[in-house]
């Protein structure tokens, strides 16, 4: 049996082709493609298939997943595309086609991620079968709630990362107040993602001209991507510095909120490509010290295991699992 999996974002949309046989599911073919530079997933999805036709297929998808009577509909909340799985089935001449939230994905993912594919932050006290939390900063921040059933976990998919902001400090709420003139409503995703970054930065060089660099400002100029770019920028650079430390204390912040929520005795996860690609970073203490930091909740948040997952196509695999079951 073919199946096919997608991870649909607001920067890259994945694709990957896989047999199921007997002993399992073998992986093939791969591409990669830019989300942007196509108007819209089927114009990607004919493109990557050519003359196949798979057997079934998931799409996991960056966006509120809509429940309908034959299937599910889907806007990625960073493109202007929607996707249909009823569409999706007659357009690609798929007969199982499944629309997943991209968090989803990387939540049904966890299971099949080996130690290696993993690095912890928090040791904690893991609780077999307890309740799972997932958060990943990327072009957005994502998160969902894994809950075992009785065999297997089931994913919970939410749009957590458009609640509020809370701001913790009078250096965040000047950057709460900034960020209001400009949207109205601050999302948690408005600081504590790839944009956020961006968003935070520009904030602190209005704030602190001065201090403004020269060649990290021609550097940001010349790449187009502000959170990449502060990434690999030497750490003397004080805007740059500080731009990362506010985003991993709000990171960090809002990933301890979460756990206070759904009280993940199985685990926090962290994924996105953030925290993958910026290792350093994320055990630079800012983020943990966040984390940790819930007053009376404090010794409670040292018991919950946190893990960063490593494994780029986390969510792709997910998705591919999934697949298998139709």
């Amino acid at each position: 049996m073919t199946l096919l999996a997608a991870d649909i974002g607001g920067t890259k949309t994945r694709l990957t082709l896989a047999e199921k046989t007997a002993n399992g599911i073998s992986f093939g073919r791969t591409q990669v493609y830019d989300s942007g530079a196509h108007p819209n997933f089927h114009s990607i999805a004919r493109l990557f298939l050519g003359e196949e036709r798979p057997n079934a297929a998931c799409f996991a998808v960056a966006g509120p997943i809509t429940l309908e009577a034959e299937g599910e509909a889907c806007g990625v909340t960073n493109l202007p595309w929607h996707l249909d799985s009823r569409v999706l089935s007659k357009e690609l001449g798929i007969k199982r086609v499944k629309l997943i939230n991209d968090f989803q994905a990387v939540g049904y993912g966890i299971e099949h991620l080996a130690d290696s594919d993993m690095l912890t932050l928090q040791a904690g006290q893991a609780l077999q079968h307890g309740v799972r939390a997932v958060i990943g900063a990327g072009t957005g921040l994502g998160q969902c709630v894994l809950v075992w059933t009785g065999n297997v976990y089931d994913v919970i998919s939410t749009e957590g990362g458009h609640a509020d902001f809370a701001p913790t400090s009078d250096l965040e709420f000047e950057l709460m107040k900034w960020l209001q003139r400009q949207h109205g409503h601050v999302s948690i995703e408005r600081v504590a993602s790839g944009t956020g970054i961006a968003s935070i930065y520009k904030f602190l060089c209005e704030r602190w001209p001065q201090l403004l660099s020269t060649g990290l400002k021609n550097a940001i100029s010349d790449s187009g991507d502000v959170a990449a770019t502060l990434a690999t920028w030497p750490e003397a650079d004080p805007l740059a510095r500080q731009t990362l430390a506010l985003f991993a204390k709000v990171y960090g912040a809002q990933a301890g909120n979460l756990a206070l929520t759904v009280l993940p005795r199985g685990g926090v996860y962290i994924a996105g490509g953030i925290a993958a690609k910026n290792i350093g970073l994320m055990q630079g203490g800012a983020f943990m010290d966040a984390f940790r930091n819930k007053g009376r909740m404090s010794q409670l948040m040292d018991t919950f295991p946190v893990r960063i997952i490593t494994h780029p196509h986390v969510g792709l695999h997910g998705a591919m699992y999934l697949a298998a079951r139709l």
